[in-house]
């Protein structure tokens, strides 16, 4: 890569655009891997408010709706396909019974479940084929991405 100092704000600029170049190679790497999905071949949406549910527990509609930025009338669609499917049920909150609480169903768990173990099947063979040195370097730059995204 080629470097320049801008001179006004004093910062290094990297002509080749890091920054773009990590963009773009992230994004169609996140797109290649969410194409390998489960039997149900849920949208990112729906796999989505599936592994928040796992990972939080039961949550209202309203504050799926918060912890996925997404509008309440997208959540309130998105619940109600899922429903459909089975892949989740609507329980009565336990103190306020003006709201319902969203859990998921052993079908929403199975099919989580394979969707990881087809992403991780993907992966880990796009791995294997890789030489030691390149796979330690990934192993680096998994760690990077990670404090990057926490930053």
């Amino acid at each position: 890569m080629t470097y320049a100092k801008d001179m006004a704000s004093g910062t290094t600029l990297v002509q080749d655009s890091l920054a773009s170049e990590l963009r773009v190679s992230v994004g169609r790497f996140v797109r290649r891997l969410r194409s390998e999905r489960g039997e149900a071949d849920l949208p990112d949406a729906q796999f989505g408010v599936l592994t928040s549910l796992l990972r939080h527990g039961d949550q209202t509609p309203g504050a799926l709706a918060q912890h996925e930025r997404v509008k309440p009338p997208s959540m309130t669609r998105t619940v109600n396909a899922l429903t459909e499917l089975g892949m989740v049920e609507k329980v009565e909150h336990p103190t306020d019974g003006r709201l319902v609480l969203v859990r998921v169903t052993d079908t929403g768990r199975r099919e989580v479940e394979e969707t990881r173990r087809r992403r991780d099947a993907w992966l880990t063979g796009q791995l294997d084929g890789l030489r030691a040195k390149d796979r330690e370097l990934l192993e680096r730059a998994s760690a990077l991405l990670a404090d990057l995204a926490s930053g």
